[in-house]
Formats: C-alpha cells, sequence, structure tokens
C-alpha cells in the first residue's frame, strides 16, 4: 500500500482517542455557549408564561436532544438526509465496499461501526461528520482511483478516530437556535420598518420610534450573526491541526501514500489552493493541499518523528 518508508511507519493507535485537536475544538464552542444561552432565555420566556416551567429545563432539553446525534442510528436517520446524502447506488458500492474492507481491517475496526454516505455534487470532497458518518461525493468516487479513494477513506476514518468531529457537531446543535434567533430578528426588524411606513407615517414621533425599534432589532440581530461568524472563523483556525492529525494517523495506517495521490489529483483539478488574505484564511476549512502533500511526505521520509 505504502512506500518502504511508509512501510516502517509506528503502528497506528487504531481505537478512538481524543486528541490535542478534538480538545482545542472546544474553544469555539465555548465562545458560543454564552448567545446559545441567550437564544434558549428568549426561547424559555413564552414557556415559562405558558407552562410556567423553569430556564434550566430549556438548555438542559436541548442538550439532551443533542446528544442523541451520537446514536449512531440516529446520525444515519437525521444527519444523512439534513446533509442531503444517500445510500451508495450498486456500481458505488462495487467501488468502495473492498477499499472499506481493507481500510476497517487495517484500523482494526468492525465494518459497521461508520456508515458511509454520498452526496451527488460535482466537487472533489469528502468529510466526517457525526461520531459514525463518512461522507463522499460523487464526483470523489467516479474520478479518484480505489488508491486515492481510500487515502480520502483513511483520513475521513482518522477524524472519527481522533474524536475530530464531536465539537463540531456539538458547535452545530448550539448554533440552531442562535441562527434562528438572529433570522426572527431580521425578520421583525422588517416588520417593524414596513409597519412604520404604512401605519405611522403621519405622525413624526411614532415614525421615529418605530424606527429606533426596527434598528435595535437589527443590531441585536448583528450581534448574534456576529458570533455566528466568529465562533465559524475559530472552528476553521482550530480545525487546520485536527487535518494534520487525520493525515499523520493515516500515515501511520500505511495509507499516507495514497492520501498524497489524493490531493495531488485535487491540486490538478484546481482545489486546494492557498488562501489569500485575512478573510479567506479565516473561511478557509482546510490547509493548503500542497502544506499537507508536503508535512504526509516529510513523515513518511522520517516515521520516527
Amino acid at each position: 500500500m505504502g512506500s518502504p518508508a511508509e512501510m516502517k511507519t509506528p503502528p497506528a493507535r487504531t481505537s478512538r482517542q481524543i486528541e490535542r485537536s478534538a480538545i482545542v475544538a472546544l474553544v469555539p464552542v465555548a465562545a458560543l455557549v454564552p448567545f446559545w444561552l441567550v437564544a434558549m432565555a428568549v426561547a424559555w420566556l413564552p414557556l415559562r408564561l405558558i407552562f410556567g416551567i423553569q430556564y434550566w429545563v430549556v438548555p438542559a432539553g436541548w442538550l439532551v436532544i443533542g446528544l442523541l446525534l451520537f446514536v449512531p442510528s440516529v446520525q444515519v436517520a437525521l444527519l444523512s438526509p439534513f446533509l442531503g446524502a444517500r445510500r451508495p447506488s450498486s456500481d458505488e458500492l462495487a467501488v468502495i465496499t473492498p477499499i472499506w474492507r481493507d481500510l476497517a481491517a487495517t484500523a482494526k475496526q468492525p465494518q459497521y461501526r461508520f456508515v458511509i454516505r454520498v452526496i451527488d455534487s460535482d466537487e472533489l470532497n469528502a468529510y466526517a461528520c457525526g461520531g459514525h458518518l463518512l461522507i463522499v461525493t460523487s464526483f470523489a468516487i467516479d474520478e479518484l482511483s480505489q488508491r486515492e479513494l481510500s487515502g480520502v477513506l483513511a483520513h475521513e476514518l482518522s477524524h472519527h478516530l481522533g474524536l475530530h468531529t464531536v465539537a463540531l457537531t456539538l458547535a452545530h446543535w448550539l448554533s440552531l437556535p442562535v441562527l434562528l434567533l438572529a433570522r426572527v430578528g431580521f425578520y421583525l426588524q422588517n416588520v417593524a420598518r414596513a409597519a412604520t411606513d404604512s401605519f405611522v407615517s403621519h405622525s413624526a414621533a411614532l415614525t421615529a420610534l418605530g424606527r429606533v425599534a426596527a434598528g435595535l432589532l437589527t443590531a441585536i440581530s448583528w450581534v448574534f450573526l456576529a458570533a455566528l461568524y466568529a465562533s465559524d472563523a475559530l472552528a476553521n483556525i482550530v480545525g487546520h491541526r485536527s487535518e494534520f492529525e487525520a493525515d499523520r494517523r493515516t500515515v501511520r495506517m500505511g495509507y499516507g501514500r495514497a492520501l498524497v495521490d489524493a490531493l495531488r489529483a485535487v491540486i490538478r483539478l484546481g482545489g486546494g489552493a492557498r488562501a489569500v488574505g485575512w478573510k479567506a484564511r479565516l473561511a478557509a476549512t482546510h490547509p493548503p493541499a500542497r502544506t499537507r502533500v508536503a508535512r504526509i511526505e516529510a513523515m513518511m521520509r522520517h516515521p520516527s518523528r
């Protein structure tokens, strides 16, 4: 599967283990928590008036529901359609099955523990989500060789084995009420502005009051939206480390050369370029492909490091 240097690589830690990047990835989650608690308070107010429940019940209930996303059957049933993923076709299974069988054996993992789903896309991409899902695009299955695809799947499996996806899944779940509150705020701002223009335009005082209310709602909505943007940017920054750690585990499993070939295919197709400008760097979810190739090849040349 790999070069002689790669075959001397120390054995991979194939059991699930919390890696450093999985812990660092909790930082964006912590930054999002105060805004999530405020969003929970907004949802709690009408429930308190109607049912008289205490505040802690709402965030606790939301967290309990979120924990269900880590149940394998729930992930497959809910996350797959949410992401627009489907079961592989018979032709795709013919490609994926032997690769996954060998990869699972190498990683000493039961084949059934993780589920592969396909997204119809013209992009060469794959990602891990939840705790048991591996998503790969139809383009990647069609365009990559079996060797290259094995490197891609080994990398995504490495994310799961390093528990890199836990914080990301939690952040997405906490961000939902924050995003909903921001959208409601923008909607109410539009309603307040339309009502002001339609019904109280004859009164300067009421018009001013309506515009103040619309402006306040806009400001509040932008605060929550900015929190989401900041959390995403921070997640992208710390997420680069998880990509390098997943690459390292992939090399240790003996799939380093296959992953390099896949990354070079990405480069040939014009992807994986270095982000230019601070905005692009904050939005980049992955390190540049050429950087990853160089680091992986260095690891294969010097496996003892």
